[in-house]
C-alpha cells in the first residue's frame, strides 16, 4: 500500500510542477492560455445552459473559482493515476500525462482569439512534467531497491536524497506558480487613466435613503460591490496604448478609434441600471452606477450603417460576442461605449479600457466588456455567444422589485421597524412600490430620490412588526402603468418574472 501511495504522490507532484512552468508561461504571453485556465474556459462554452444557471443561482460570483477548482480537482485524480501507473510503466504513466497536457494544449488553441503560440504553456508543461516525473520515479525506484552504498547508509542514504530532491521539486512548483499569480497581478493592476470630464454631464446626483433606512442598498453601487457575471476565468490584460475600437461590417466606411479618440470626443454621463439576466426574482445581479462615454450612434454616425442592417455585433478582446439590436443604438436611449464608471477610468473587471452600456436591456445583449469591435450586421449573418444558446435575441428589461431588509428567514427585533428595497424598470422609470403582508392588502411604499427612468428606486415601508412569522411580499408598478407580474418563469431565455415573498421571524 505504502509504495502506491509514493507513486501516486510521486504523479501529483510531477503533474503540478508541470502546471506551474505553464502557468508561468502563460503569465507571460496570455493568462488565458495556462492550461488548467484554457480547459476551464472550453468546459464553461460545452457546459449546458441550465447546468450554466445552475451554477450562478447556487454559486453565484463564485462559480469561476468552483469550476477552476473542479477542473484542477479532477486533473489532480488523474495525475494520481498516472504515477501509480509508473509503478508498472514507465510509458504509461507519461502516456497518461501527455493526454493531460494535449488537452490543455488544444483548448488553449480553441479558443476564439488564439495564436500558435498559446499552445507554449501546455509544452512547457509537459516537457517540465515528464522530466520531474523521469527524475522522482528514477529516485523512488532507487531508494526502493535498497541499493545504498556504506558512505550513503552512513548519511542516511538514497532515501534522504530522494526526499530532498521531492522537496526541491515542490519548492520550484510553488515558486514557478507563484511567479505566475504575481506576473498576472501584474498585467491586471489598474492603469493611471485620467477620465475627461463630460461634455454632456449627468447633473447633481440625490442623496439616497440608505442613511436612513438601514440595509437598504445604496443609491449607488460602489465599483468593488459592483457585480461581475461573465465567461472570462481570468480578466483580459489591455493595455491602453495598444487598444483600439473599430467599426466594420456594413458600413460606408471602416473606422478605428484609439482610447485618447474616444477620450477627446464629446463625453456623455449618465445614470444607468444594469441588470443581469441571470438574476432571479429578488436576486443580486443589479447594480446602478455614473457612467461617461461615447454614444454609440454619433460613432455609428461617422461609420454609416448600412440599409440592411439589424443588430450591432460587439467583440470582446477574448472573442466573446453579444449581439444588440441597432434600434437600441439608435433610437434616442444613452446606449454607450464606456470608458468611465463612477467617476473613475473602468475597473479591469468591469471592461477595462471600454465597454458597452445600453440601457434597459439585459447585459448579455448589450453590456459586452474589454470591447475591441463594432461589426454593423444582420441576425441572420452573425450569431453571438448566447444567441448560439438559444437566449432571446431582443431581452428587454422586466419590471422588478427586490426585498434588500428585512432579509430572507431573519429574525426581527418585535417594534417599529422598516421593509425596504430597491426596484427597477429601466425604460419606464417606477412609479409605485407596494409591500404585502401575510397575504393581506398591497400598502403603497414610501419612495426615495428620482434619479431617472433608467435608474433604480429605492423605497421603505415603516411596520410596526409583531412577534410571530411573517410572510412579506413586493410588486413595483413603472410610469407607464405595468405592474409586475406574479407569473413566475425561470431566467432563460429572457429573464426571470415573479414577485419576491420571503419570510421573516419577529421576536
Amino acid at each position: 500500500m505504502r509504495p502506491r501511495l509514493v507513486y501516486a504522490a510521486l504523479g501529483l507532484l510531477a503533474t503540478v510542477t508541470g502546471m506551474a512552468a505553464g502557468h508561468l508561461v502563460a503569465a507571460l504571453l496570455d493568462p488565458a492560455s495556462s492550461p488548467v485556465l484554457a480547459v476551464g474556459s472550453t468546459v464553461i462554452d460545452l457546459t449546458p445552459t441550465p447546468v450554466k444557471e445552475w451554477a450562478v443561482r447556487n454559486f453565484g460570483t463564485n462559480d469561476k473559482p468552483i469550476l477552476i477548482g473542479s477542473v484542477l480537482a479532477v486533473t489532480l485524480v488523474l495525475a494520481a493515476v498516472a504515477g501509480l501507473l509508473v509503478r508498472r510503466s514507465f510509458a504509461f504513466g507519461v502516456g497518461l500525462l501527455l493526454v493531460l497536457v494535449g488537452l490543455a494544449g488544444a483548448a488553449a488553441l480553441t479558443r476564439p482569439t488564439a495564436t500558435p503560440v498559446d499552445v507554449l504553456p501546455a509544452a512547457v508543461a509537459a516537457i517540465v512534467g515528464v522530466l520531474a516525473l523521469a527524475l522522482l520515479t528514477g529516485l523512488a525506484r532507487g531508494t526502493s531497491a535498497g541499493a545504498e552504498s556504506t558512505e550513503e547508509r552512513a548519511t542516511g542514504g538514497s532515501s534522504r536524497r530522494f526526499v530532498l530532491v521531492a522537496g526541491g521539486v515542490a519548492a520550484l512548483a510553488a515558486a514557478m506558480g507563484g511567479a505566475g499569480q504575481w506576473l498576472v497581478g501584474l498585467r491586471t493592476r489598474p492603469e493611471d487613466v485620467a477620465i475627461p470630464a463630460a461634455t454632456d454631464p449627468a447633473g447633481a446626483f440625490p442623496t439616497g435613503i440608505e442613511g436612513r433606512v438601514r440595509g437598504v442598498s445604496a443609491l449607488r453601487t460602489p465599483n468593488d460591490d459592483f457585480y461581475r457575471v461573465d465567461t472570462a476565468l481570468v480578466i483580459p490584460s489591455v493595455s491602453v496604448d495598444s487598444w483600439k475600437l473599430t467599426i466594420d461590417g456594413d458600413v460606408d466606411k471602416e473606422l478605428s478609434f484609439s482610447f485618447d479618440d474616444l477620450a477627446a470626443m464629446p463625453l456623455t454621463e449618465r445614470d444607468i441600471t444594469m441588470t443581469c439576466v441571470s438574476n432571479e426574482v429578488g436576486g443580486p445581479y443589479v447594480g446602478a452606477a455614473r457612467w461617461l462615454g461615447v454614444r454609440v450612434k454619433d460613432l455609428l454616425d461617422q461609420a454609416g450603417v448600412g440599409s440592411g442592417v439589424d443588430q450591432v455585433f460587439s467583440t470582446s478582446v477574448d472573442g466573446f460576442t453579444v449581439s444588440t439590436p441597432l434600434e437600441a443604438a439608435m433610437d434616442g436611449r444613452d446606449m454607450m461605449v464606456a470608458i468611465g464608471m463612477n467617476g473613475e477610468a473602468l475597473p479591469r473587471a468591469h471592461g477595462f479600457p471600454a465597454r458597452l452600456i445600453t440601457p434597459g436591456l439585459y447585459g448579455f445583449v448589450g453590456a459586452t466588456k474589454w470591447l475591441e469591435r463594432l461589426t454593423l450586421t444582420t441576425y441572420d449573418a452573425k450569431k453571438s455567444y448566447w444567441t448560439e444558446r438559444d437566449w432571446a435575441t431582443d431581452a428587454p428589461i422586466k419590471v422588478e422589485s427586490r426585498i434588500d431588509t428585512p432579509r430572507p428567514l431573519a429574525n426581527v427585533k418585535a417594534g417599529m421597524t422598516a421593509i425596504g428595497g430597491v426596484a427597477w424598470a429601466q425604460q419606464r422609470g417606477i412609479e409605485k412600490v407596494e409591500v404585502r403582508i401575510d397575504g393581506g392588502g398591497w400598502q403603497e411604499a414610501k419612495l426615495g430620490p428620482s434619479v431617472n427612468n433608467d435608474y433604480w428606486r429605492q423605497w421603505y415601508l415603516p411596520w410596526d412588526a409583531k412577534p410571530g412569522s411573517h410572510q412579506l411580499a413586493v410588486r413595483a408598478t413603472t410610469k407607464d402603468g405595468e405592474t409586475q407580474t406574479p407569473a413566475r418563469t425561470t431566467v432563460f431565455p429572457d429573464g426571470a418574472t415573479g414577485i419576491q415573498e420571503i419570510v421573516v421571524t419577529v421576536s
